[in-house]
């Protein structure tokens, strides 16, 4: 009997403390947060015969805490990737106003994977799902040493890159060193629109850079925009299949001018708790690309989980709350127009 495909997935759990303000009305909430986004996603999103290897360092204090919880998702196999760390667990603090993130600090940062420490589990994997819920969970060289000796597709949301820490803990944006080099680590990557606007180092014209790196490494750019759905700019002629985005790797493309998209979110403004968007976003993006979807129907998907996971508060339990009540995994139809092709979304 075949043995099911693996899809590692690369990232950090951590404790949520989250506080709202909501027109004077304060409450606040713990719950796993991190990665956890991610894997509720997957367990929703992938297709049938998937298994979920988490490649994770967590705090001594909740080890057996968070083997409890990741033992309870079906998809996933609790092994050699659940690496326990000296220090305490990952605590991240949110503090919203009105639906609006104020402020983010987190504390107790597990070191980074070493490629030693990586290539036995990378060897495991069929394809692979990098989030960078710190910023720290590995450094440019081991990426570049992982992406040149796997041979599946890698898809990385670059999301804490973007983010300085200061001796509190204290999070707040900044521009990526060496943006192209971290590009060329990965197939497709993904970034919401302020990072967007930080991945080009404060170009005028985002977009025009963008379209101009696809190619030197990476194959596909995909940016969220909150309410407004999604957009891309990929290498001309990107196959749907991620499995053939590796012969992809290192194709000059010349003067072939790159492909640019965008997929709407329905119409109106959407409420709720915005907490872990992103991750739902791109995982259950990568999970219907496995499962054979096109780029823009997978996308169309993207946007249906995103925009559900705002009525969940919390990571845990969410994978029940993504799945609409079709029993279909991918979210609900976007309504109205979807797509633009052929020119800056």
């Amino acid at each position: 009997m075949a043995s099911p495909p693996v899809l590692g997935v690369l990232g950090t759990l951590v404790r949520d403390t989250i506080h709202r303000d909501d027109e004077g009305v304060e409450e606040a909430t713990e719950a796993w947060g991190g990665i956890a986004y991610a894997l509720e996603s997957l367990e929703a999103g992938l297709a049938e015969g998937w298994e979920v290897l988490p490649l994770v360092k967590v705090g001594a204090d909740l080890a057996k805490d968070a083997e409890d919880y990741l033992s309870r998702l079906p998809r996933v196999r609790v092994g050699p990737g659940l690496v326990q760390a000296a220090d305490r667990n990952p605590r991240v603090e949110l503090r919203y106003v009105d639906g609006v993130r104020v402020s983010e600090r987190i504390s107790h940062i597990p070191p980074a994977w070493s490629r030693s420490e990586l290539e036995p589990l990378v060897a495991e994997c069929d394809a692979l799902y990098v989030n960078f819920i710190t910023g720290f969970e590995m450094e440019l060289e081991t990426a570049l040493q992982v992406r040149a000796h796997f041979q599946g597709p890698i898809f990385a949301d670059l999301h804490s890159l973007f983010l300085a820490l200061d001796h509190e803990g204290r999070r707040s944006p900044r521009t990526l060193p060496e943006a192209e080099r971290w590009l060329g680590a990965f197939d497709a990557v993904q970034v919401n629109e302020r990072e967007f606007h930080l991945l080009s180092g404060g170009d005028g014209d985002p977009w025009r850079w963008a379209t101009q790196a696809v190619g030197s490494g990476v194959s596909l750019i995909t940016v969220t925009l909150e309410d407004r759905g999604a957009a891309y700019t990929a290498v001309p002629g990107l196959p749907p299949d991620p499995f053939q985005w590796v012969r992809l790797r290192g194709r000059e493309v010349g003067d072939a001018s790159a492909e640019v998209g965008a997929v709407e979110q329905r119409k109106g403004s959407i409420r709720g708790d915005s907490t872990g968007c992103g991750d739902v976003w791109g995982s259950a993006l990568f999970a219907r690309l496995l499962a054979g979807e096109s780029l823009e129907g997978a996308m169309e998907q993207a946007n249906g989980m995103a925009a559900r996971n705002l009525g969940h508060s919390g990571a845990d339990g969410l994978a029940h709350h993504l799945v609409p009540a079709s029993g279909t995994g991918g979210g609900e139809p976007v309504e109205g127009e979807s797509t633009t092709r052929g020119g800056q979304p």
